[in-house]
């Protein structure tokens, strides 16, 4: 019984060792160039209702019910959305901070299916009168012990490719 017992602790107790070692941040980016001055995507992008059109997320799930707190494209804005596709779930997005013509940084909170919450900053560097390169970045953590889930999830994989779409469709509407 005693071997069963010591057993059992190590099986327990080695994964919580771990992740004292494992980081417990994450983050990614991803850019694209579109052939729009940088004014107009700014000006497009930090209204977050116009995520509708172009947002992987936001699109996953078309009936997801939607509210509204302060004015859109300014600081405070809050789009809250509930959705029943599991993927989509429930949370809201604040816009924390606007540069004009430079940035829009959000902090995205997650209520469902998992809770947690994350930095969203878009930037706009324009490359020539025309051309623009938007670059969006993406930062977030786990606690302990739960970070031992970075080793696992490739989330550079994961949610890069979702930033790539998200981007891919703003260039397809910007550039209409």
């Amino acid at each position: 019984m005693t071997t069963f017992i010591s057993i059992l602790l190590a099986v327990i107790a080695l994964p919580l060792i771990v992740a004292l070692f494992v980081r417990k941040k994450y983050a990614l980016q991803r850019s694209i160039t579109i052939n729009r001055p940088r004014a107009g995507i700014y000006d497009y992008v930090s209204q977050i209702r116009n995520q509708d059109a172009y947002n992987k997320w936001v699109m996953a799930d078309p009936h997801s019910r939607k509210t509204f707190r302060g004015t859109d494209g300014t600081v405070g804005f809050v789009y809250a959305w509930d959705s029943d596709v599991k993927q989509v779930g429930q949370g809201e997005q604040e816009i924390k901070n606007l540069m004009a013509d430079e940035r829009v940084e959000l902090e995205v909170r997650f209520v469902r299916p998992f809770e947690g919450r994350a930095d969203s900053i878009i930037t706009f560097q324009s490359i020539s009168p025309d051309q623009t390169n938007v670059t969006w970045a993406f930062q977030s953590g786990m606690k302990y012990p739960m970070n031992i889930m970075l080793l696992f999830i490739n989330f550079e994989k994961i949610l890069g490719k979702d930033l790539e779409i998200t981007l891919q469709n703003l260039k397809d509407v910007q550039e209409k």
